[in-house]
């Protein structure tokens, strides 16, 4: 891979809408309740918007990005407060069966080689150890995969290839599409129309336009999340067919004990 990942990513500081901060807040707010006292790391950390709260809950936490211009944003803020490295997801740097938790979230659909990864998590992962994936929901009508991406999930395709690799596989459904606002739910057959002509903005600062449409006001993203409040547990889904209610999908597999 030779791909510059900051083309892609919302990025400290940088104008995101309200949702995408919630969404981001109740991802990581999840995962720090798998991670108390476990030995942790989060592959694809972006500018590290979300270690500060798994480093809060777990035993120890390691991370890192591909692209080493968004990791060192992420250094620029923790410091030495936690290990930073670049890595590439088809072959991490840990050793055997030496972590409890692998997350990745919202990067999946980027990695080359999806089975790779999950290859990875199985022989760094101790018995017992836990992946905990969250992923954009393709199987929504009006869905708009990244320009940059190899190939999305859905719900029933994630259980079905870590299941393959052994693991056994739960997934979930986050923000229902039925409680978006009343304008979202105006422009959705206007933006499945865009998307399937081609028409969506490929630029982070088209998106950024278009979202201020969408959304209305954008919030600057955060360096580091503050703790959530209560979070609302996701929606069990069934593991053997594509959810199309949802527009975040988490995933969690599990490596028997």
């Amino acid at each position: 891979m030779a791909t510059d990942y900051a083309e892609v990513t919302e990025l400290a500081g940088s104008g995101i809408s309200e949702e995408q901060l919630t969404r981001m807040s109740h991802r990581y707010g999840w995962a720090a309740q798998e991670c108390h006292q476990k030995d942790v790391v989060e592959v694809a950390c972006g500018s590290g918007q979300g270690l500060g709260l798994l480093n809060g809950a777990s035993k120890s936490l390691e991370a890192g990005d591909y692209t080493e211009s968004i990791l060192t944003l992420a250094r620029r803020h923790y410091g030495n407060r936690i290990p930073l490295q670049r890595l590439d997801a088809q072959a991490m740097p840990y050793a055997d069966a030496s972590k409890d938790v692998i997350v990745m979230f919202e990067a999946l659909y980027y990695v080359p080689d999806a089975k790779r990864f999950v290859s990875e998590c199985r022989r760094i992962l101790r018995p017992g150890g836990r992946v905990l994936i969250a992923t954009a929901n393709k199987d929504l009508y009006d869905f708009n995969p990244s320009p940059l991406s190899t190939r999305y999930y859905g719900a029933d395709e994630l259980v079905r290839m870590f299941r393959d690799a052994g693991f056994d596989a739960e997934v979930f459904g986050y923000m229902p599409i039925g409680e978006v606002s009343a304008r979202q739910r105006i422009l959705r057959p206007i933006k499945r129309a865009a998307v399937a002509l081609g028409l969506m903005p490929k630029s982070l600062k088209g998106k950024r336009l278009l979202k201020r449409f969408v959304f209305g006001r954008l919030v600057p993203m955060p360096a580091e999340l503050p703790a959530p409040g209560p979070i609302e547990a996701p929606v069990p889904l069934s593991p053997t067919e594509p959810d199309r209610l949802h527009k975040v999908i988490y995933c969690r597999a599990t490596l028997p004990a």
